[in-house]
């Protein structure tokens, strides 16, 4: 009997789409359906200049009081999802030249090596999403490298609003630049909701040389006071066709989002909430009586993407602080430190103030707490 080969990338699936890409990890992004928020559980970041839920960032460049964004998840979406993510306008503000507001994600560079960015063999992606904006207009999309130095503009319009719309867009590979294929940042997709005319560019079919992150003349978000932006169902994938969005199982969701960041807090609880629930317990081995050290490896669920940053809180939402569990003084709260960490996991430091006179040399004693571990790009 002869086996000859088959090309998966001209099969067709029974909704239409070819098969290239439509099989193993073909959504770039993480998170996409907006279902994990770890650090806010569902709560409104007001101000944000930083991460919102899961891998999604809201940068304010150069901004001082306006505009204001706030974010939060919402349960806004149009059929077949369950959460989006809402971006709205607090104070208005147009961006000054040099000002740049932006909704976000980089992807790590291990994630999006076999693109061959940089290369003559680079490969066209497509960008897919559902958005729901109040403002109609036509709107900017930049992608980057890591060095924010070869940048793609292009564009999409909102149409109607206050409606679900969804937009695809087909994007040339890069064959120029420099392009990480580590765990660096391989490729960032920004959503521009308000940049300056320094790092805006006109829509273009090609990469170009340059920090860009908006589009010249394109409507921005952030001139409208109250205004609303709701975006989910992203996708980033290879090729030069949407296909079906790219619905993966919750925990696999969750560990994917837990490379970068990770917390203690059981799921529904903000981090820096007054909780116990899921706290972390560690040993001190009492050397003396003013021993102060830990001695516990506490392991990550997910190994992370690199050296994380350790944050500590209290069972009370205070940060930088865990109660000892002994005796008397169960529920006496100390300042502590991070005295390793690493991909696998991390070690508390030193108490402070030690606590000087309450342990016995040679017993080892409990202290407990809440962290969060950050391995952001």
């Amino acid at each position: 009997m002869a086996y000859g080969t088959v090309n998966v990338d001209a099969m067709t699936t029974s909704d239409g789409y070819t098969s290239a890409g439509t099989y193993g990890f073909k959504n770039r992004l993480i998170n996409s359906a907006m279902m994990i928020d770890q650090r806010n559980a569902g709560a409104t970041v007001s101000n944000a200049n930083g991460y919102t839920v899961d891998r999604w960032y809201l940068m304010r460049g150069n901004s001082s009081s306006n505009p204001v964004f706030n974010v939060t998840q919402s349960s806004t979406v149009p059929a077949g999802f369950k959460n989006s993510v809402l971006v709205s306008v607090g104070t208005s503000g147009a961006p000054g030249t040099t000002n740049y507001s932006t909704f976000y994600q980089s992807v790590e560079g291990l994630n999006c090596a076999d693109l061959d960015f940089g290369l003559s063999t680079a490969k066209t992606l497509t960008l897919s999403f559902w958005v729901n904006c109040s403002v109609t207009g036509t709107y900017g999309i930049a992608l980057q490298n890591s060095a924010n130095s070869r940048s793609y503009i292009t564009s999409y319009t909102i149409n109607s609003a206050n409606t679900w719309e969804y937009k695809t867009i087909t994007i040339a590979g890069d064959t120029s630049g420099t392009w990480l294929t580590t765990n660096g940042i391989g490729i960032s997709v920004y959503w521009d909701l308000g940049v300056g005319t320094t790092q805006s560019s006109n829509a273009s079919t090609s990469w170009q040389a340059g920090n860009y992150l908006g589009l010249t003349g394109g409507t921005k978000l952030s001139n409208t006071g109250s205004a609303s932006f709701y975006i989910t169902g992203v996708q980033l994938e290879k090729g030069s066709t949407a296909t079906s969005f790219d619905y993966r199982p919750y925990g696999t969701e969750l560990a994917l989002c837990q490379r970068y960041y990770e917390v203690s807090y059981d799921s529904g609880n903000a981090v820096g909430t007054a909780t116990s629930a899921g706290r972390t317990a560690a040993f001190i081995n009492a050397l003396n009586a003013n021993s102060s050290n830990f001695g516990s490896l506490i392991p990550f669920k997910v190994t992370k993407r690199g050296t994380p940053t350790i944050t500590w809180y209290g069972s009370n939402g205070t940060a930088n602080q865990w109660t000892y569990c002994i005796g008397s003084n169960s529920g006496t709260y100390y300042g502590v430190t991070t005295n390793l960490a690493a991909q696998l996991g991390f070690e508390a430091g030193t108490a402070s103030p030690a606590p000087t006179g309450l342990l016995t040399a040679g017993q080892v004693y409990l202290i407990a707490g809440q962290w969060t571990a950050s391995s952001e790009l």
